[in-house]
């Protein structure tokens, strides 16, 4: 494993070397909105930002979100078997709760749980995401102490066509995966629209051995578990000729998961997952502008134990708990925010967040409802070569009463690109529902707010066919949530969370790479854990993409490698290092048709993310795509 790293260290050093005779011209920057909730270019945040456009996501032939973003920078996913289980998310090293996700704008997420259902999110419906790493409480509120992802929708044309998209892809295991949209507009219209659905058999979620050592899913059932989904996706707008804009969109995924928790089988959870939104903006100044958002996001779960409903709780079989019977969650939200341009390079910011969360369970809680308000204001400013941007926060929470956050940033641009920043923030977030309330003494209604205090420093450059970009930084947990061994929350006085990050990516002579490496010491720093790495995070993360074009035809490879971990706080139950290779190539034999073929782990490395929980061996996909953006 070290020599893995390290290979992709050099690698990434080789690359720099020959960048330095690349092209100087000044690259266009992309264009972002979720690090400031105003649009910028890359180059002017003050943050460690990455994107993911359509383009790379067709290139990539992800099956799943986390296919997509796994080895980026500060990220390491644990997943619970295979395609369909349960998919969780740490950003720089902090709780798999401590990553606000969006979908267009509206929040998601279990509320009892906390999480957001990466695995149910469907990839043929993404146009790009944005990831902000860092905290962003004092923009977003709660939950944004890693850092926010947003998920942005495929969006129509302005072209004035109808241009339909089409895909169908098969591979091992009975894989069956299709999509089908049709989207338009013109300069002052357009819509998307698609229908998708995906089916696996699946393979043998938990180990077999789990029963005797009473870990995972406590028991031994050797056989496949299937996973199939359905989902559907809609969005529009209207553009009036004084700049005032008129948007929705809606997003639906429901699925179908079998899982390991009986030796008998017929195991399965029905998941759905709703996000809507609407967005009004318009400018009654020149220098005001002003957004009002209005959303709802939903999930509703229903288990099956052994075949028949069940309203009891199985809190042991995934991690975190979750409840199994039926529960529903809605969050409604709404947002008012106003952009006052102060002069041509200074920008304030500010507006009101309002958040209701509501749960329902068979088994029911002491309470089901609270209510969030946020008020807050940044500045950003530019000053010749320094630029500034400030943010404060104030925040009621309906259960855990006031909270304050805020944050500063500052950078300074060299000459050729290079860019120096700096920057400070705060973050908290409120204990979930599960946390407090949980059933039969799971739960923990002594539990307090987490809180964060971050620092970072980054160094990065862009120029016409190279960049890079290096980040260091610290964050201190107070109160930090964890599992004790009776699997009931506590808080633990603190943790610290030291990391590295660096990026390099380069076009030369036709040939696409981009590489990735995260260096991360992520410790408890309480009592008999005290220096003992935080459950499922590893130290360690490389990764490597490499594509290349010859004509008509495609070719690329991801190399991945991820340091060890552990799987809980007394650092017993190790998960070992390890390092998959994903080849992929592809054939345009017509204007926006194109075959794509993917062969994911091809050297069928066995490796666990999660104790006792297997993980697809070497996996092929075969996949026909029409999609008019490739014409």
């Amino acid at each position: 494993m070290k020599k893995t790293l390290l290979a992709a260290s050099l690698l990434s050093a080789t690359m720099a070397a020959h960048a330095a005779d690349a092209d100087q011209a000044t690259s266009l920057s992309s264009v972002i909105v979720t690090a400031t909730r105003t649009s910028i270019t890359t180059d002017e945040a003050l943050s460690s930002v990455s994107v993911i456009t359509r383009a790379d996501i067709e290139r990539l032939q992800p099956a799943s979100v986390r296919d997509l973003l796994v080895g980026l920078p500060g990220v390491a996913f644990t997943q619970a078997g295979g395609q369909g289980q349960l998919s969780t998310l740490f950003l720089r090293g902090t709780n798999s709760t401590h990553v606000l996700v969006l979908i267009d704008g509206v929040r998601i997420g279990a509320v009892g749980a906390g999480l957001p259902a990466f695995e149910q999110i469907p990839v043929d419906q993404i146009e790009r995401i944005e990831l902000v790493r860092g905290p962003r409480s004092s923009l977003y509120g709660a939950d944004a102490m890693g850092g926010v992802i947003q998920i942005f929708t495929r969006h129509g044309a302005q072209d004035g066509k109808l241009d339909p998209s089409l895909s169908v892809s098969t591979g091992s295991r009975s894989y069956l995966d299709g999509h089908a949209g049709l989207s338009g507009g013109d300069s002052h219209a357009w819509f998307n629209a698609g229908l998708g659905g995906q089916y696996t058999a699946g393979i043998n979620a938990c180990r077999v051995g789990a029963a005797e050592l009473g870990v995972a899913c406590f028991a031994d059932q050797p056989d496949h578990d299937a996973y199939r989904n359905w989902n559907g996706m809609a969005n529009g707008g209207y553009h009036w000729d004084n700049g005032t804009e008129l948007a929705a969109t809606w997003l639906r995924s429901k699925n179908f998961v079998e899982y390991d928790g009986s030796p008998y089988g017929g195991n399965q959870a029905v998941n759905q997952q709703q996000v809507a939104g609407a967005r009004l903006s318009f400018a009654p100044l020149d220098a005001w502008k002003v957004t009002l958002n209005a959303g709802q996001s939903r999930d509703d779960n229903a288990t099956y134990f052994q075949g028949d409903y069940s309203d009891l709780f199985t809190p042991l079989t995934y991690y975190p708990r979750t409840p199994v019977g039926h529960t529903y969650s809605r969050r409604n939200q709404a947002s008012w925010q106003n952009d006052i341009t102060l002069d041509a390079n200074q920008l304030l910011t500010a507006g009101v967040d309002y958040q209701q969360e509501h749960i329902d369970s068979d088994t029911g809680y002491l309470r089901s409802t609270r209510e969030d308000t946020g008020v807050y204001a940044q500045y950003m400013g530019t000053f010749g070569r320094n630029e500034v941007q400030l943010s404060a926060r104030h925040d009621h929470n309906g259960q855990f009463g006031n909270h304050n956050t805020g944050s500063a940033a500052w950078g300074y641009a060299f000459d050729h690109g290079l860019r120096l920043s700096a920057s400070y923030g705060t973050a908290f977030h409120a204990p979930t529902f599960n946390d407090i309330y949980y059933p039969f003494g799971l739960g923990n209604p002594d539990l307090k707010p987490e809180k964060s205090r971050s620092g970072e420093l980054g160094l990065s450059q862009a120029q016409g066919t190279w960049n890079w970009a290096v980040n260091v930084y610290q964050t201190t947990i107070t109160d930090l949530i964890t599992l004790d061994e009776n699997f009931v929350p506590q808080n633990i006085s603190q943790a610290r969370i030291r990391g590295l990050e660096g990026q390099f990516g380069i076009n030369l002579d036709g040939w696409q790479v981009q590489s990735y490496l995260t260096l991360m010491q992520p410790k408890n720093r309480e009592g008999a854990y005290d220096g003992n790495l935080l459950p499922r995070r590893p130290e360690q993360t490389a990764r490597v993409d490499v594509d290349r074009s010859f004509g008509a035809f495609g070719v690329g490879a991801t190399f991945f490698a991820s340091g060890k971990a552990y799987d809980d706080q007394a650092n017993l139950h190790r998960l070992g290092g390890y390092a998959t290779t994903d080849l992929r190539a592809s054939y345009a034999f017509l204007p926006g048709w194109r075959i794509e073929a993917k062969l994911a782990n091809a050297f069928d490395r066995n490796y666990e993310t999660a104790y006792y929980f297997n993980q697809p061996g070497r996996t092929w996909f075969l996949t026909l795509r029409y999609s008019p953006a490739a014409r």
